[in-house]
């Protein structure tokens, strides 16, 4: 209020603006979703274990100590080495192991250790030549020992090649192969089941009687099927690549038909009607749209589905039907723990079975937290 000089009058001053920005503590749904993840600890665990299996696999050649395919007849199914700081001599700061070799005896590799050397463990050391990513050209590996000693963190198989170091390269294929399959099938289901959803009608019956001819199947018996279909002499990089076509194909209906429901509802929604009615397209409306609003559904569902991937690639190797030697994945590394005989002498041969393992129960860990983390009723209840 100011006084109008020669009046007794007040005049109301200009009313102040209000203020149109939002509220500082304001949050995106996708935000309050990733708040919410980091609370959950058993999840971030699981992240934590795929982050360094994926690193891992990433970087086999550095991480390993020796190649996939580097074999040492004079030492088959050793055991895992026995890391040590103390011998006969004394006390070492510096961990160490002894040179071991394996003789055969009475049908049995038994081993036979040499204790009058250390051998020191040592880091970043020069080893065999490898392409770092592929491109990179590099001789240094993670860890290492002098020669002629060898070093088997995990022991080693039938042929003397190094657990560990077949283990990393496997996570390449056993660990990707899921990452792949998931994407093509949640292609093809998110665009199947969009346009299936939104045009109802003669396309919807066509395309769900489709999904239902594929679903009556016996999914890993049309696994089986279509695997041992495949030529014998193709390559293991041409196999893999065909069985991730085939678990994909095999892993899109479910999710059409889930998606071809939530499209249903979305289609009605206000700003879907709002774009339709400004005269858009109708697949920019679906791509642009809807489709988004199923995202956190889908990355839920993919991140729960990734561990079936892993288990079918797994399965068909250790079948003999999936990745050839040399080439390794964790699956036909355990064709070795399939003999009785071999599995009670050399129990090391199953690890590769753990680290499957433990892939899954991280992926349902991380999958668990995702889908705590999108819950809608959550979301709208930490609106603020």
């Amino acid at each position: 209020m100011k006084r109008v000089q020669g009046t007794g009058f007040r005049v109301q001053g200009r009313p102040p603006t209000p203020n149109t920005r939002p509220r500082a503590g304001a949050r995106s749904p996708f935000r309050i979703a990733m708040r919410r993840l980091r609370r959950h600890k058993l999840a971030l665990v699981g992240l934590g274990v795929l982050v360094l299996m994926y690193l891992g696999a990433l970087f086999a050649d550095f991480a390993a100590p020796y190649r996939y395919d580097n074999e040492d007849r004079k030492r088959p199914y050793l055991s895992p080495d026995r890391i040590r700081f103390r011998d006969e001599k004394g006390f070492s700061l510096r961990p160490f192991v002894f040179n071991r070799t394996s003789e055969l005896e009475l049908g049995e590799w038994l081993e036979k250790v040499d204790k009058t050397k250390r051998y020191y463990i040592k880091f970043f050391v020069k080893g065999e030549k490898y392409k770092l990513l592929g491109a990179i050209s590099c001789r240094i590996h993670l860890f290492g020992v002098d020669k002629p000693c060898r070093i088997r963190l995990l022991g080693s198989d039938w042929n003397g090649r190094d657990v560990f170091s077949r283990i990393c390269y496997g996570a390449r294929i056993s660990l990707t192969v899921g990452l792949i399959g998931v994407f093509i099938s949640f292609t093809l289901g998110l665009i199947v089941g969009g346009i299936s959803g939104y045009f109802g009608g003669f396309t919807d019956t066509l395309l769900m009687r489709l999904v239902e001819l594929l679903m009556s199947f016996p999914a890993f018996y049309l696994l089986l099927s279509l695997t041992a279909a495949l030529p014998r002499d193709l390559t293991s990089t041409q196999r893999y690549i065909l069985i991730v076509v085939i678990l994909a194909f095999l892993g899109w209906p479910g999710l059409a038909r889930v998606i071809r429901g939530m499209v249903l509802s979305l289609k009605e929604e206000e700003y879907a009607l709002a774009a339709r009615g400004i005269g858009a397209g109708s697949f920019k409306i679906i791509i642009r749209h809807i489709l988004p609003n199923t995202f956190s559904y889908a990355i839920v569902a993919a991140t729960l589905r990734i561990p079936g991937y892993i288990i079918g690639e797994s399965a068909l190797s250790l079948l003999g039907l999936g990745i050839n030697e040399p080439q390794p994945s964790w699956g036909n590394m355990l064709s070795q723990a399939m003999s009785p005989a071999n599995l009670q002498n050399y129990p090391w041969i199953i690890a590769p079975g753990f680290f499957i393992f433990f892939a899954i129960m991280a992926y349902n860990l991380l999958g668990d937290g995702l889908r705590d983390a999108f819950d809608p009723k959550g979301l709208t209840s930490s609106g603020g």
